[in-house]
């Protein structure tokens, strides 16, 4: 694989979590660099780790995992937006909002947004390819793509007066629907 094929990969694959990381910046009060920080290194980590897990999955294991990959995205981002919708229409106290940045949300996040990454691990073991670059420059784009979505999100949140975490919340699911779909009737 060349080198500009695996920067579109690493592209590609950081989409869903340049899209949580601007809903996430949109959320959060308090967006200091320790928080983009966390946010990014978070998504980064699960991005190249998921590569890596599929990978190392190879042939073995990978009609077990296409099986069912696309439903745990899906049901851990519809629990996830599901919430932030709940909460942005029935609690009136802030503090019950989604946090992106506790720790147990962002874990599930890192986890749904890098399942196509674990899917495309198990296409690189298919093509006997080696994965250490692959996988760095995977992380690398997805941390920078992170980065920036959540300092974008907070910037774009605080000039528009939206309800954000139910726009977030919406998001979230649609990006779930988005990955059920093309893992079951557009696959």
């Amino acid at each position: 694989m060349s080198f500009i094929e695996i920067i579109l990969l690493a592209i590609g694959l950081s989409m869903d979590s340049l899209a949580v990381s601007v809903t996430g910046g949109a959320v959060i009060r308090d967006c200091t660099k320790r928080n983009i920080m966390k946010i990014a290194l978070v998504m980064g980590l699960f991005q190249a780790g998921m590569t890596v897990i599929g990978y190392g999955a190879g042939l073995t294991f990978a009609s077990y995992i296409v099986a069912f990959d696309h439903w745990i995205a899906f049901l851990l981002l519809l629990y996830l937006g599901g919430t932030m919708i709940y909460n942005s229409i029935f609690e009136k106290d802030e503090d019950k909002k989604m946090n992106p940045l506790d720790m147990k949300t962002l874990l599930a996040l890192g986890v749904a947004t890098s399942i196509d990454a674990l899917a495309i691990g198990l296409s690189l073991a298919l093509l006997n390819d080696t994965i250490t670059l692959q996988a760095c420059i995977i992380g690398i784009v997805t941390f920078a793509f992170s980065g920036f979505g959540v300092f974008f999100g907070n910037r774009f949140g605080k000039k528009i007066n939206l309800k954000l975490d139910l726009i977030g919340g919406i998001i979230l699911i649609a990006i779930g629907t988005k990955i059920l779909l093309e893992h079951t009737i557009f696959a």
